[in-house]
């Protein structure tokens, strides 16, 4: 009796994965407020340079101003003539006139006196000392750089726990993950320079989409084939959209960039709870030989739901996995590791494969989803409004992703982003933002909901794909080079700076390219999924790379001898 059928007995959609997918709908909510609290606390608004003749001056007034200067934000005026600015040959702007947000003090904006009132006397020092960070102008990158930290602290973080998740378990590091996040953030809502800022950020990242990851493992081997799709995909349109919506508008009802992120940390202490409502995953501890705990777990479960399963069962269920390890030990004595997977050709292939793909994809969906600026309204309300492109991406999946198959579903979605992507940077180069901020607006939610769609299939495809022995590791590190290539987003994103459209042309070009890729790689729907190595490397063998199920017919799965998802 394999896992699959043991899980019937013990409830494979009752209260338990009721209970899990909820707290996996938490972990989304938490992860899209760490995630994208980067693009919220730097958002820079419009902005020019001040001059003392400007003071009291209209959002109108100071455009027309500066209409003849090239650059009105970073040039410094010697005068103003009949409401025309003449700028100054010499000198270097040092203070400038923020039209913030609803009044949102971002950390490009900021100006402080980060010193105890008690400081603040007569005599002391600091009585004059303010902070002012201002990172527009020259300083324009630091907020980059803060940006590239944070994801260099995540290809650290991703490693570390997920070689953790698949050694010490998937609950355990789901907690370690989580609560490193959370400080890092708190970390950063008190410093000052940008070099404490980037030791916080690279704290932060440590957690960057490794507790979403671990959590969609634990749900992923817990749930029925039948349904994953479903569970995952329309918890996470539903709580990852509920928190990416919501943040802005939590953003600028705080006000401020620090408190703000308090917001962002504090709630992650709820995962401390996590371990009361559920379990390690069983799948995992069947991996490392772990019988009797597998048994608790599942015991546990059928607990939960509510169903009577004799102990001639788990007997049952304990014997077909020692039979099977010595089976195993016998044909091969080396335990699975994730460089295994490089020493036999499809399985090198597939994983080169799935690594070259998550960099193309997570790039993509960064700057997608961070480029907000310059597109004629409200960075904050264009990142809440086009967020709702997750609940039509979730239903998408939900709808398609069986019928066409894994591989159809992630090509089609490259392949329609690529070409959304495409048409997004033509229009920005030949409209005006301002004239046009509704078309934009829809454009750039059709992006980010082929963005999302690929990035969604993307990772139940991987999943499936990778066998169950290294899933952890193997995923971790998948997702390490895309987060590593995160850490450029924000430099795609500054290429607009030379020209408007080049960040759109470049993610295109990458879509397009990992849509071919995904050519490549097998189909796993109706399935029977790898659990070691060599089931990898023989899965799918004398598949075409055109094989698609909805053009082909399809077989009905035998009972209980398929895992699909």
């Amino acid at each position: 009796m394999d896992f699959i059928a043991i899980l019937d007995k013990c409830g494979n959609y009752g209260k338990f994965q009721v209970v899990i997918l909820l707290l996996y709908g938490y972990t989304n909510i938490l992860g899209s407020l760490h995630y994208f609290s980067q693009t919220l606390i730097t958002f820079t608004p419009e902005h020019w340079c001040a001059h003392e003749d400007l003071t009291g001056f209209g959002v109108e007034e100071l455009r027309t101003v500066y209409s003849n200067v090239s650059q009105p934000s970073c040039t410094l005026l010697e005068d103003v003539i009949n409401g025309t600015g003449i700028a100054s040959e010499h000198g270097v702007c040092t203070d400038w006139i923020f039209i913030r947000e609803s009044g949102f003090e971002s950390i490009t904006t900021e100006v402080t006196n980060p010193c105890p009132a008690t400081w603040a006397s007569s005599s002391s020092p600091f009585s004059t000392f303010h902070f002012q960070l201002n990172w527009v102008c020259d300083k324009s990158h630091q907020p980059a750089l803060g940006q590239s930290l944070f994801f260099m602290g995540s290809v650290v973080g991703t490693l570390t726990f997920g070689f953790l998740s698949d050694h010490i378990g998937r609950l355990p590091s789901l907690l370690l993950a989580t609560l490193c996040g959370a400080a890092g953030d708190f970390m950063t809502s008190f410093v000052y320079t940008l070099h404490w800022f980037a030791v916080a950020r690279f704290v932060s990242g440590l957690s960057t989409d490794t507790m979403y990851y671990l959590m969609y493992i634990l749900v992923f081997e817990y749930l029925s084939p039948k349904s994953r799709t479903f569970g995952l995909n329309i918890i996470l349109a539903v709580f990852y959209c509920f928190g990416l919506m919501t943040s802005p508008w939590a953003a600028i009802w705080i006000g401020n960039w620090r408190r703000y992120l308090w917001l962002a940390s504090l709630p992650a202490l709820g995962v401390l709870v996590y371990p009361l409502l559920i379990c390690e995953s069983a799948q995992w501890l069947l991996t490392k030989k772990k019988y009797d705990e597998a048994v608790a777990c599942l015991k546990r479960v059928a607990k939960f739901n509510g169903r009577q399963v004799e102990d001639s069962a788990f007997d049952e269920f304990v014997k077909y996995y020692r039979e099977k390890t010595i089976e195993e030990e016998k044909v091969n004595s080396q335990e699975d590791t994730f460089l295994g997977m490089f020493r036999t050709p499809r399985l090198r292939r597939f994983t080169l494969t799935l690594l070259l793909k998550s960099v193309i994809i997570t790039l993509s969906c960064d700057v997608i989803n961070r480029n907000m600026e310059g597109l004629g309204t409200s960075p904050f309300k264009l990142f809440s409004f086009t967020s709702i492109a997750y609940l039509p991406a979730g239903v998408a999946i939900l709808l398609l992703q069986n019928k066409i198959g894994r591989k159809g579903m992630a090509c089609t979605a490259l392949l329609a982003g690529g070409i959304i992507t495409t048409a997004t940077g033509c229009l920005i180069a030949f409209l005006d933002p301002q004239q046009n901020a509704v078309l934009l607006a829809i454009m750039v939610a059709l992006g980010r909901f082929g963005a999302t769609v690929s990035y969604d299939a993307e990772i139940q495809y991987a999943a499936e794909i990778l066998p169950t022995s290294v899933r952890g590791r193997a995923l971790s590190n998948i997702h390490v080079a895309g987060l590593a290539s995160s850490s450029v987003a924000f430099y795609v994103i500054y290429l607009a700076q030379y020209y408007k459209p080049l960040p759109s042309i470049f993610i295109s070009c990458l879509m397009f390219f990992g849509a071919g890729l995904c050519l490549t790689l097998p189909e796993t729907l109706d399935k029977k999924l790898p659990e070691n190595l060599a089931d990898g490397e023989s899965f799918a063998l004398n598949e075409s790379f055109f094989y698609f199920p909805c053009f082909h017919r399809r077989q009905k799965p035998k009972e209980n001898a398929v895992d699909t998802a």
